[in-house]
């Protein structure tokens, strides 16, 4: 079943006051998600991932084309703040800078408390209090050790865990995932991507995976799709954007990518 379609998505930008500059953030780009799939959206900064995203998330209004979310077009249908608050409910993000997500003043308990704001659930009530164990449990948190601490007593590896467990609360339809592992320890960086997997597998949420990392996109990805100046220029599965790259983007990407090998070998 098909979850968001995108179609004829353009954002342009205007600079300047006496000599007009515009500049296409996004350009015309058109495509699908299905649900429990998971789309690496692949390209260097500046391709214009972060902005599709935004818009996705009704962060930035698009200057012209369609996003609809589950039949729905989001920026025409969705008027009310009820009705955003829905939509944010169904539709989440985990953003690149684990800190940044946060606000500092705010402990981990209200951070996974405004979660259940959303779904109607009083914070302090038995009910409240169960969920956010089970969900500090699900991503490998120990209650105990995080419950009541601040943002900057955790390690990047347990704020993006938070982030993630704020999603389980929510249980949303589509994650959009913007560079969640790029500013984690290697070390970490496995045991992150696994969580989203269990989120596809084990509630069919779809995720939108935005990278730079072609190697990542291939581990994680049913599809892939390759960003270049704000256009969408290789779409299809891993093997078929690796093995047949269409655009010569595509190909300086995979030449970008350290192997051991002088060839690229799957």
């Amino acid at each position: 079943m098909t979850l968001l379609e995108v179609r004829n998505l353009t954002k342009v930008y205007e600079s300047g006051f006496i000599r007009k500059r515009r500049i296409i953030a996004v350009n015309n780009i058109s495509f699908d998600i299905k649900e429990g799939e998971v789309v690496s959206l692949v390209g260097e900064s500046g391709s214009g991932k972060t902005t599709t995203a935004k818009m996705i998330l009704r962060l930035l209004p698009p200057t012209s084309g369609i996003i609809k979310f589950q039949g729905k077009d989001i920026w025409r249908d969705i008027k009310s703040k009820n009705e955003l608050k829905a939509y944010w409910k169904e539709v989440h993000a985990v953003f690149q800078d684990p800190y940044a997500s946060y606000n500092p003043f705010y402990t981990v308990d209200r951070v996974l408390n405004q979660a259940l704001n959303l779904l109607g659930i009083a914070p302090g009530s038995n009910e409240g209090k169960k969920l956010v164990r089970e969900a500090l449990s699900y991503v490998g948190l120990i209650p105990e050790d995080v419950l009541g601490k601040y943002p900057h007593q955790l390690s990047g590896g347990q704020r993006q865990r938070l982030m993630i467990a704020r999603c389980w609360l929510l249980k949303p339809k589509l994650i959009l995932a913007d560079e969640p592992v790029s500013m984690i320890d290697a070390s970490m960086r496995g045991a992150i991507i696994k969580l989203f997997m269990n989120l596809r597998d084990d509630y069919k949420t779809s995720t939108i995976f935005i990278t730079h990392d072609m190697g990542l996109a291939y581990y994680v990805s049913d599809r892939i799709m390759v960003m270049y100046k704000g256009k969408i220029v290789d779409i299809g599965s891993p093997d078929e954007v690796i093995k047949s790259p269409k655009h010569e983007y595509t190909k300086q990407l995979l030449d970008s990518v350290p192997t051991l090998y002088k060839k690229w070998q799957w």
